[in-house]
Order: structure tokens, then C-alpha cells, then sequence
């Protein structure tokens, strides 16, 4: 039997978004960024750079590879390294993003800097040859093709995120999982479903016991707070698509949409 697929429930109704902002050479003015709300996706076609954290930490990245961060982090690039500058040779992409909004159970685990070398992601090297094909010329649409084009990057990035399974913890571990993932896909396809633990530690082929200390272990949280997260996010997306709050608490699962309105008003824990 053919494994479902780990990252198409959750990615259909979690919108990633992008939109890029510089497309070309390095533009030498070593801007801080990550200072707003949301992400930021460096895409490296060629040379060297230097990636400086707020917290400082520095990473060298060759290229072509791919650099993403997921969340508001501090940074700044440089094309001076080792006291040496190279930005005669750097091509570059870099873009805002959104991985769905707050508390968006996708960012949860994910490292704040994930670097990509694109010799260990080859489909990632095909959507770089588009993408930068895209920036080179002045097409029309050209903004709209060089935003989807990215956020397929990001998806590839996540993808390889979950091949490689590295022991962190957050849901592209989970998903990582050969048993939890049974469980995972079926909670993201299946949200307003009468979930209960015997239910989902049978989804993973699981003792109840066994399904909620691993569940615990490898994704960060319990089940229940893991569902009630993914139920209040979904909520929050649909109510930002127009819906009505009756609406949202049946499609995600809520008993009432009071049970709703009390969520939204307070904290998930």
C-alpha cells in the first residue's frame, strides 16, 4: 500500500505565502532583517555569503543552496567573509514569507535558520533554474511567478526537512515518523472527525500508552493540545476567508461555536 502523502493535508489548508523582494546581486546595504513579523527565504544561486543571527551566530552558505526562516529572526547578510568580499559573484533571491500565521503547528520544531545545499535536494535545484530564469527577465506576471515559485521553494525545503528526519522535535518530525505520521495525516485531512486518543493511537497502530509518549516525544506536545491548536488555526483561516463563526466551529470541530469563540479569546494549553 502506497504511504499517504505527509505534507499535502496539512500544506492545503495551511497558506504559505511569499513575496520577493530583491532579485539579483548582492545589494551591499546589509540591512537587519526580521525585525517585522514573518519569515524571510534566501535563495543562493552563486558565491559565498555570510549569515549573521541576532543572537550571533554566523553561518557560511555556498552556493546554490537554500536558506529559510521560518519565523521573525534577526539577521543580516554579508559578502564578507574570512575578511574577504565576494559580492561580485552573488546571485540572489530573498523573500518575506508566512507559513500560515501564529501558532501554525508547521513551525513548531523547525529550526530558526535551515540551511539547504541544492546538491542534496535536486528538485529544489529545478525550481531555483525557473525561479532565477524568472528574475533575469521582465515578463508580464513576473512578481506573481517569482512569489509561487518561492513558495514551491519552501515546500521543497520542508520536504527535504522531513527526509532527512534529524531528531528534531515539531510536526515535520512527527510526520517524519513511520507510525505517527498515519496519525497526523489523518488529523489534518479529518479535523472536525470525534477524535479521541484510542482513535488516533489506532490510526498509528498504537497502545494508547505507547501512541501518547511518543507523540509527546517526537512532536513536542501532546495529542490533545496538537489537535486543539491545528482545530483553532484552521478556525482562524477560515474566519479570515469570511466565514462565520457557526461556520468555523463546525468545519474544524468545535461543539458549539461558543466553544469556538472561547478558544479565540484565550490560550490553547
Amino acid at each position: 500500500m502506497n504511504q499517504p502523502d505527509r505534507l499535502a493535508a496539512a500544506l492545503q489548508r495551511v497558506r504559505i505565502t511569499a513575496r520577493v523582494f530583491h532579485a539579483g546581486g548582492f545589494c551591499g546595504t546589509g540591512a537587519v532583517l526580521g525585525e517585522r513579523a514573518g519569515g524571510h527565504l534566501h535563495l543562493l544561486r552563486s558565491g559565498r555569503l555570510g549569515l549573521e543571527s541576532g543572537q550571533g551566530q554566523f553561518i557560511e552558505v555556498m552556493g546554490p543552496a537554500a536558506i529559510l526562516l521560518p519565523r521573525a529572526h534577526r539577521h543580516h547578510l554579508t559578502t564578507d567573509v574570512d575578511g574577504r568580499s565576494e559580492a561580485s559573484t552573488v546571485d540572489l533571491v530573498c523573500a518575506d514569507i508566512d507559513l500560515g500565521g501564529l501558532r501554525n503547528p508547521l513551525e513548531h520544531g523547525l529550526p530558526d535558520i535551515m540551511v539547504v545545499p541544492l546538491d542534496q535536494a535536486q528538485p529544489l535545484a529545478a525550481v531555483l533554474e525557473l525561479l532565477f530564469g524568472e528574475a533575469g527577465g521582465q515578463g508580464c506576471g513576473r512578481q506573481v511567478v517569482l512569489d509561487r515559485l518561492s513558495e514551491v521553494a519552501i515546500v521543497h525545503v520542508l520536504r527535504h526537512a522531513i527526509d532527512r528526519a534529524d531528531g528534531r522535535t515539531g510536526l515535520l518530525a512527527g510526520l517524519a515518523h513511520p507510525a505517527l505520521s498515519r496519525a497526523l495525516v489523518r488529523l489534518h485531512e479529518q479535523p472536525s472527525a470525534a477524535w479521541t486518543l484510542e482513535r488516533m493511537a489506532d490510526e498509528a497502530g498504537m497502545s494508547r500508552s505507547v501512541f501518547a509518549e511518543v507523540f509527546a516525544e517526537v512532536v513536542g506536545m501532546t495529542p490533545g493540545l496538537y489537535l486543539r491548536r491545528w482545530r483553532l488555526q484552521l478556525a482562524r483561516a477560515r474566519l479570515d476567508e469570511g466565514a462565520t463563526l457557526k461556520q468555523a466551529a463546525r468545519e474544524v470541530g468545535y461543539a458549539s461555536h461558543a466553544a469556538l469563540s472561547r478558544a479565540l479569546s484565550g490560550s490553547v494549553s
